[in-house]
């Protein structure tokens, strides 16, 4: 009778070459080939403790995108690995989050601590980065242990007890040397993307003039003579209304021909039958924590009652007074605790400053759409290499890992001096 490990499959769906006729993968139990080192947080009441040279993070300092991809800005001293529960995790680990965060992970090059959170796993012998691109291919596998009520993850023993699979040593590092390269290209491409953003970010404020001002610092050729701008309310360059209740029941997270978009004061909400407004309008959510922000939405759409849908007045660009609200940050002008909110009547009385050609308006709306037409582009490209690499590692891993039976979960006791 075949057991359960047996059924599973030991061989990936993709092989280079040179592994095809390398046979079938073996198996082991994670805590039979590495050690376990804890983690834990200092008191952030005691100074001391904070103001040594040993670095140390906590689940937010690392990527999704990258498990080389390590942010240290915070040490702590000797004191504080000698008093309390924080360990020196020594150097080539994968530093695997174990709450807060599972199924994160990365690996170190070099010794740091890490909070509670992270469950530190040092290779014995095997690849050191094929462990970790195997251990991030099993995400599902450690969420399925989560326990706990407060703050759910999973115990030593679910890592001790994990099955992973291990090709030879030459193909652990041909799968690690793939999955590596395309990391760093997609790290190249998310670089580009922030150039673009930032580019974006630093031409608006140029081509805008501050606040309280009438020129820009920078302004195309033919307008370098065409004066200054003039100052106006929110409510004397576009008419502002919110949009229209639509019950939650009526909106679809599924798109289908006989559906129009819905938006609400966080963007788009999903899709219903109806449809309030036909056309190209800047919508502002009006109510919660993202209010202020801004989405230009074109063709037919339903704007519910928590977005204000935006109509340019005679003589104003549409596209131009999406860049302009965009740049007067809306949010601060919010009110209330609980539940921030912006009226109607709060927007009118905002001032912004505006061309007296609408020629220049349009230039400049031109200008950043273009922009705004590469980081489109660009976002769509990082899209398309992070799906890749998902549908890789699914390849190149066999569909095998977890435990045997729920028998072997807690049964061996697990610390930081567990190996094999």
């Amino acid at each position: 009778m075949s057991t359960s490990a047996e059924k599973r499959a030991r061989a990936p769906k993709l092989r280079f070459p040179e592994f095809r006729e390398a046979g079938e993968w073996k198996e082991a139990k994670l805590g039979l080939i590495g050690i376990f080192t804890g983690g834990g947080t200092p008191s952030k009441g005691k100074a001391s403790y904070w103001a040594g040279t040993n670095p140390w993070i906590s689940s937010s300092d690392i990527s999704d995108d990258n498990i080389q991809d390590i942010c240290i800005s915070r040490f702590i001293s000797d004191e504080a690995i000698q008093e309390t529960a924080t360990k020196i995790v020594p150097a080539n680990s994968i530093l695997l989050v174990s709450r807060v965060g599972v199924g994160k992970l990365a690996i170190t090059r070099k010794p740091l601590c890490t909070s509670q959170d992270f469950m530190n796993f040092t290779p014995a012998q095997d690849d050191l980065v094929f462990l970790a691109y195997c251990l991030k291919s099993l995400k599902d596998t450690f969420l399925a242990f989560n326990q706990g009520m407060a703050i759910k993850g999973f115990t030593k023993d679910d890592a001790f007890n994990l099955r992973i699979p291990l090709p030879t040593q030459d193909e652990q590092q041909k799968i690690a040397d793939c999955l590596i390269s395309l990391d760093e290209r997609i790290t190249l491409e998310v670089q580009k993307l922030d150039t673009l953003k930032t580019h974006k970010k630093g031409l608006m404020q140029q081509l805008f003039p501050a606040e309280g001002e009438t020129l820009p610092k920078l302004r195309f050729p033919e307008f370098r003579d065409a004066g200054e701008w003039n100052l106006k309310l929110l409510g004397a360059v576009c008419d502002m209304q919110a949009g229209k209740f639509v019950a939650a029941t009526e909106i679809s997270e599924q798109n289908r021909n006989d559906l129009y978009s819905c938006f609400g004061g966080n963007g788009l909400r999903g899709y219903t039958k109806t449809y309030t407004h036909s056309g190209r309008y800047s919508l502002i959510g009006r109510q919660g924590a993202l209010c202020g922000n801004v989405n230009l939405v074109d063709g037919f759409f339903h704007a519910t009652e928590h977005a204000v849908v935006t109509t340019p007045k005679a003589g104003i660009h549409t596209d131009w007074l999406f860049y302009t609200l965009t740049l007067l940050n809306l949010n601060r002008f919010a009110t209330g605790q609980a539940q921030p909110g912006l009226s109607v009547d709060v927007l009118n009385k905002i001032e912004c400053a505006v061309p007296k050609d609408e020629q220049e308006q349009r230039k400049i709306a031109n200008c950043l759409t273009s922009i705004d037409d590469l980081i489109t582009a660009q976002t769509q490209k990082l899209a398309a290499l992070k799906t890749h690499k998902q549908g890789l590692m699914q390849q190149l891993f066999p569909s095998f890992g977890g435990v045997d039976d729920e028998t072997e979960r807690g049964g061996h006791p697990v610390g930081d001096e567990a190996q094999g």
